[in-house]
């Protein structure tokens, strides 16, 4: 199917956002789901579907000072 991730077309076989997280080699980092310009809360990513056209914003978390 293809996304718009990020603003830009990406194909995938992911069915889930967490599938799409791990296909992308995110698993395990923090990751903030935006499907839609509605947030995906992190209990949801394995039951959160995907579909053709979805527009997602993924963004990693990352700590420093």
């Amino acid at each position: 199917m293809k996304l718009t991730l990020n603003g830009a077309t990406h194909e995938t076989e992911a069915g889930t956002v967490s599938d799409l997280i791990a296909e992308l080699g995110l698993a395990g980092q923090a990751v903030a789901v935006e499907i839609n310009q509605q947030v995906v809360p992190k209990k949801q990513h394995d039951q959160t579907s995907l579909h053709d056209g979805d527009k997602i914003e993924l963004v990693t978390l990352v700590g420093g000072g």
